[in-house]
């Protein structure tokens, strides 16, 4: 947990999440969601499987590793398009801490398996996604990643 001025964040080096799509039949696109257990942070929300950067690891890598070990993806199913950063804690003239969201996508809806930091793991319709409790550093950043996703040209 890194500290800032009376705020906690996960992850000394900063923190990423996968925002993973996939095509539904109707040509929509649906997210992966996880349901945090309700022991873990803001637990009993919704939001990207995800965590903490190991100090030798790209934000693409940690997205990934943590996407494996939440949801079982396996990297070879999964296309990174890009990232972008969707929370900083500033300090005095530089940026201490970072989560970055990495987008990618998959051929279609794969299978998941959970652990034991989810109690769900759903692939939701884009236009689905406000209607469940939403983690919220997740929701701050949903009308910015939502845009990204339905991009027909990620």
């Amino acid at each position: 947990m890194f500290s800032h001025e009376g705020t906690r964040h996960w992850g000394r080096y900063g923190a990423a999440g996968l925002l993973l799509r996939a095509p539904l039949d109707n040509g929509a696109w649906a997210v992966l969601l996880q349901h945090r257990a309700l022991w873990s942070h803001q637990g009993g929300t919704w939001g990207l499987p995800g965590g903490a950067l190991d100090s030798h690891e790209t934000p693409e890598e940690a997205a990934l590793r943590e996407a494996h070990e939440e949801a079982g993806l396996s990297r070879e199913h999964l296309q990174v398009r890009f990232s972008v950063v969707t929370a900083e804690v500033r300090g005095p003239g530089s940026v201490h801490w970072t989560y970055t969201t990495v987008i990618a996508e998959a051929s279609e809806k794969l299978p998941t398996v959970l652990n034991q930091e989810s109690t769900a793991l759903s692939w939701v319709a884009l236009e689905e996604v406000t209607s469940r409790p939403l983690h919220p550093a997740f929701e701050a950043s949903w009308n910015q990643l939502s845009v990204l996703a339905s991009s027909p040209e990620l």
